[in-house]
């Protein structure tokens, strides 16, 4: 037991929770003056709804004993055994500081879905939607990346803080909500106008803030490797960033704000599962290249598909996250990390390489077929969607008999 990692570790944790209300504001400076509340609400309500979740089942589910490669146990239901002791995924910090960072992974997960169904998904829908996905999708992800015996460690893929199983989960299932959904009402006729670009920037700054503690705190110890990937995470959303102004700048003559931002989150999201095995030069190039990659994705899907991805979950975090799985195959070192079993397709390897690959296919067939069963059970009960006038008045009144700018009629 090491005092130092147990601080920095929980120091982190507190850091990943940060993430969340970001994520909110985030989300919230996106959207239209008469919904911020609602698309707030979302990550607020999830807040809750993933530490109840986790501290009764989830944990146990994620990181219990094995079954079948795929998903854990009941052995630590309420956390009960999870103590001061090391537990068996590191004995440098007590189990249940293990427990605690990886619960603000599950609450943060499911929170980037919403921003894919603003405007027109009703709350008590959304929210059976979350509790379902995270036991059918998240808690067996999280094992098979993460947990003793999951299936796809064993095929030698790595995935050091969650591309696979925060980014591209949450940003296939998105995709798959919002073609369900379909396009918001006025959708291409309507000027869908961003009404708070500080919430914006706030919210972006507060998720790269807290993307530290994602990132550096996956090394559960106060170390090299922490340190190497703070600056990988460093490196990679700022090159992003940069690349997204040239983008903006090239295409319409002057640099975003809002570009700017969404830059850096996306470079943020493509180094996560390689922040731990790539070289620092590497992290420039994932940076770099993720900006376009990702604008070229999201205009094919709302322009060429006609998808209503609102905030562009999938465009982002889906994206963003399956380049960040192949750039790990294509530049992880086993030097850096012996977690990583092979070095990467440049150095002259292969097998990392279809390690990531497969890992990052499994991973979309999960989202995919996870997200369909929620949908199917809770269209059962209710309609997913809100009716057309709640949509045209606006889910903050609708769904919470709230207003954001109850006294205000500027913005929008």
């Amino acid at each position: 037991m090491d005092t130092g990692n147990t601080g920095f570790i929980m120091i982190c944790a507190a850091l990943v929770f940060i993430m969340t209300p970001g994520l909110a504001f985030f989300y919230g400076g996106l959207v239209r003056r008469k919904n911020v509340v609602n698309t707030m609400m979302a990550c607020v309500a999830i807040m809750g709804l993933s530490v109840f979740m986790w501290t009764l089942f989830g944990y146990s589910l994620s990181f219990g004993s094995d079954h079948g490669g795929v998903i854990g146990s009941f052995e630590w239901l309420g956390l009960n055994g999870v103590g001061w002791d090391a537990g068996p995924y590191s004995d440098s910090i007590p189990h249940l500081v293990y427990a605690a960072f990886q619960m603000m992974f599950a609450m943060i997960t499911p929170a980037l879905i919403t921003g894919a169904v603003v405007g027109r998904m009703k709350f008590k829908a959304l929210f059976a939607f979350i509790a379902l996905w995270s036991v059918i999708v998240y808690y067996p992800m999280a094992h098979m990346v993460w947990g003793q015996g999951g299936f796809l460690a064993s095929i030698g893929s790595v995935d050091f803080a969650g591309g696979n199983v925060v980014h591209i989960s949450s940003g296939v299932s998105a995709l798959v909500l919002a073609i369900y959904l379909g396009r918001r009402r006025g959708y291409e006729k309507t000027s869908y106008r961003i009404h708070n670009i500080p919430f914006v920037v706030l919210g972006a700054a507060l998720l790269w803030f807290g993307w530290y503690g994602f990132n550096a705190g996956s090394a559960l110890a106060a170390d090299g490797l922490a340190a190497h990937a703070f600056m990988t995470t460093s490196v990679s959303a700022a090159t992003a960033l940069l690349s997204w102004m040239l983008i903006d700048t090239v295409k319409d003559g002057k640099p975003t704000l809002v570009g700017a931002s969404t830059g850096l989150v996306v470079g943020l999201v493509a180094i996560t599962p390689g922040a731990g095995f790539v070289p620092i030069w590497a992290s420039f190039i994932i940076g770099a290249l993720v900006s376009p990659i990702c604008y070229f994705m999201m205009n094919i899907i709302k322009h060429k598909l006609k998808i209503d991805d609102a905030l562009d979950a999938f465009g982002c975090h889906g994206i963003g996250g399956i380049w960040g799985g192949i750039a790990t195959g294509l530049f992880g070192q086993s030097s850096i990390n012996s977690v990583a079993q092979w070095d990467g397709l440049v150095f002259g390897e292969t097998r990392l390489f279809t390690a990531q690959i497969i890992s990052i296919l499994v991973t979309i067939a999960i989202a995919v077929v996870g997200s369909l069963i929620c949908i199917g059970i809770i269209r059962i009960f209710t309609k997913l969607r809100v009716d057309e006038k709640d949509e045209i008045r606006g889910l903050d009144v609708t769904q919470h008999g709230e207003q954001a700018y109850p006294s205000f009629n500027g913005f929008d």
